[in-house]
């Protein structure tokens, strides 16, 4: 006797986080997210871009602790406390008030840092923003975007900040909201290029093609796509922001309540630490921008690399080049 016809049930192939086709969005990105780690793992120069950039914020986060003094309070200073040489009391010597250098260092790295990364932030809202919207709407709104983006990157930006801080007063979140505001327009145009280039896609057409409205394939498709593309533009305005920070603060704009690298440097220039040879007081601020503007460089670099590996190879690049061999003796006779 036959035996009944039983049909096997195939497995759920379409519908998300049950078949072997297609992977739950979490589990994608916990994939991608290991792979960038596993890349940025490789990178030697990314990890000690990481390891620099960490420092200074460990250092800035313990100052009270690091300091070996306070460089809030006044005491009593002599004639040889001024513009005194590197010691066992004072490692990197003395300023022009006869107050510790290192010290200064210490809790000039807060003030450096607090407006590089609230400057960089408000930067990556805005050319974030901007950059979404044009590349993903277009047309006259995404034309006049980029027509005022284009106004912002022909006009210099020192002399405009400034201009504008000579005007709205030398405090710190003036200092912070100029900078970001002037610093968008590289974020902009990178993240709209990446956008135009993401609405074309076969995932997009067919979001489309089943009813997704453009806010939606926006926040859930192209935004997560472009977000690793902004926190790697973020890291290297972190370190554009900073030096930024310690011009104005070099040129006598900065926030006279508070201490900056920056304003170390202008103090240093101002009140003779060239004419008496107090190189200490010179070397100590400059050291520190350059440290922290090198590990944002090295870090940024290294992330952009990571989440973007084709970066790691030119497009000129040629392929492998096809060495022929010598004829073995006896083949031609063959």
């Amino acid at each position: 006797m036959p035996r009944a016809f039983r049909p096997r049930r195939l497995p759920e192939v379409g519908v998300p986080g049950r078949g072997a086709g297609m992977m739950k969005p979490t589990a994608r990105w916990r994939e991608r997210l290991a792979s960038v780690v596993r890349l940025f793992g490789r990178n030697r120069m990314g990890l000690v871009g990481l390891a620099m950039l960490g420092l200074a914020i460990g250092v800035a986060v313990l100052a009270p602790w690091i300091a070996p003094y306070d460089p809030e309070t006044t005491g009593r200073v002599t004639i040889d406390d001024i513009y005194a040489r590197p010691s066992a009391a004072h490692l990197l010597g003395t300023d022009d008030g006869g107050k510790d250098v290192l010290s200064a260092l210490v809790y000039g790295a807060r003030v450096s840092l607090v407006v590089g990364f609230a400057a960089s932030l408000i930067s990556m809202l805005i050319g974030g923003s901007v950059g979404l919207i044009a590349g993903f709407y277009g047309g006259r709104v995404g034309n006049l975007m980029m027509r005022l983006t284009d106004i912002f990157l022909v006009i210099p930006d020192l002399p405009l900040m400034i201009v504008i801080v000579a005007m709205v007063g030398p405090s710190l979140w003036n200092i912070i909201i100029v900078i970001g505001i002037l610093g968008w327009t590289g974020t902009a145009r990178i993240v709209r290029s990446q956008a135009l280039s993401l609405k074309e896609r076969q995932f997009v057409l067919r979001a489309r093609a089943i009813g997704a409205g453009n806010f939606h394939i926006l926040r859930r498709h192209i935004f997560p796509l472009v977000l690793p593309l902004i926190v790697t533009n973020t890291v290297l305005v972190i370190s554009l922001s900073i030096l930024e920070e310690s011009t104005l603060s070099f040129l006598g704009l900065g926030d006279p309540t508070t201490l900056s690298w920056g304003g170390m440097l202008n103090f240093a220039f101002t009140r003779g630490a060239i004419s008496t040879g107090a190189w200490w007081a010179l070397v100590a601020p400059g050291l520190g921008i350059v440290w922290v503007v090198l590990g944002c460089t090295l870090l940024g670099n290294a992330l952009e690399e990571a989440f973007n590996p084709r970066l790691q190879s030119h497009h000129l690049q040629g392929e492998e080049r096809m060495i022929a061999r010598p004829a073995q003796p006896g083949a031609s006779d063959a």
